[in-house]
């Protein structure tokens, strides 16, 4: 499973977790803008705009994960099985498949405001990218630094939510895991005051104890939590090696160890690997679940105006810095 934030201080940041048992040997890939971007019942996009991210490059196409293009928009798939529900194509709309959907937003949109008017007429449509990528059961967040949506395809059709708390997992539907807020009301990053019963004196007897009962286990509802706990209460000072430290932190709070979420095929969902965009200067980080070190890419100094993608294999193994 999965966990995407946004996040701001003077620059704002977004990024994701990819929790799953294997890879598909994802890179970090920067399309420009002149890469023919081309749709199965769309135009192709033969301009477009830039775009930075991770994805998984199969016949030259990039399949993104989540990714941001050159004016900060931001926008990442997440699992979403057994809700997910995609339809033929329908005529007066635009027929996307969600393998083209970032893409398709973030080639055109330069804001937020910009993808709702693409959204009114979108259909995403159950086409596959082929027998071994074939369709994924996802839903979206989308947000640029001012706010942020989540977009849900499911059989009654597509919803679009507001995402005050810019924070997005997987199962159940969105609306769930906002009222499931709602069972936090207490939780708090300040010392907890007694109010168990009038004439009791009790003392909290360590730090912390008022976030006490916040969820720890890592279920994708519980993740939702603890990812908006922890990010509406994040406190960071404005520089970029701060924020960018303090969002990995975040992260940090929800990604998945090897052992503790078993699959029945006997292998174990980790954090495959955390991502953090600097969607203001388009910069973006990552670390593997085997190399905690924070690498960075710089869409900015790749050619932008050319017309193949470039990608970067993902270091995955430990850079320890040997002091004495």
């Amino acid at each position: 499973m999965c966990t995407a934030i946004t996040y701001r201080t003077r620059d704002h940041y977004f990024g994701r977790t990819l929790d799953l048992e294997f890879s598909y040997n994802e890179t970090v890939t920067v399309t420009p803008r002149n890469y023919p971007f081309a749709f199965r019942t769309l135009p192709t996009l033969a301009a477009h705009y830039a775009i930075i991210g991770m994805a998984t490059v199969a016949d030259g196409y990039p399949l993104y994960y989540e990714a941001t293009n050159e004016h900060g928009l931001s926008m990442a798939g997440l699992n979403f099985p057994g809700n997910a529900h995609y339809f033929p194509p329908r005529e007066s709309k635009d027929n996307v498949t969600p393998f083209e959907f970032i893409p398709w937003i973030l080639g055109q949109c330069r804001t937020l405001a910009e993808a709702r008017t693409r959204l009114d007429r979108i259909n995403l449509c159950d086409i596959a990218f082929s027998a071994e990528f074939p369709l994924s059961p996802l839903h979206w967040i989308i947000a640029d630094r001012d706010s942020a949506i989540t977009v849900e395809s499911v059989a009654e059709g597509l919803r679009i939510y507001e995402n005050p708390v810019g924070v997005l997992t997987n199962n159940p539907r969105f609306d769930y895991h906002m009222t499931h807020l709602c069972d936090y009301l207490n939780l708090t990053h300040l010392p907890p005051e007694n109010r168990f019963a009038d004439g009791i004196e009790l003392v909290a007897y360590s730090r912390g104890m008022g976030a006490m009962g916040l969820p720890g286990d890592l279920s994708s509802a519980s993740r939702f939590v603890r990812a908006a706990f922890v990010k509406l209460n994040a406190v960071s000072d404005e520089s970029e090696e701060e924020s960018v430290c303090q969002f990995f932190h975040i992260l940090g709070a929800v990604e998945q160890q090897r052992g503790c979420a078993q699959m029945p095929d006997g292998r174990y969902e980790i954090t495959v690997y955390t991502s953090c965009c600097n969607t203001d200067r388009g910069i973006y980080y990552y670390t593997t679940y085997g190399n905690s070190r924070i690498t960075a890419v710089d869409m900015h100094k790749e050619d932008l105006t050319a017309t193949a993608p470039v990608s970067y294999p993902l270091i995955k193994t430990a850079q320890i810095l040997q002091q004495n």
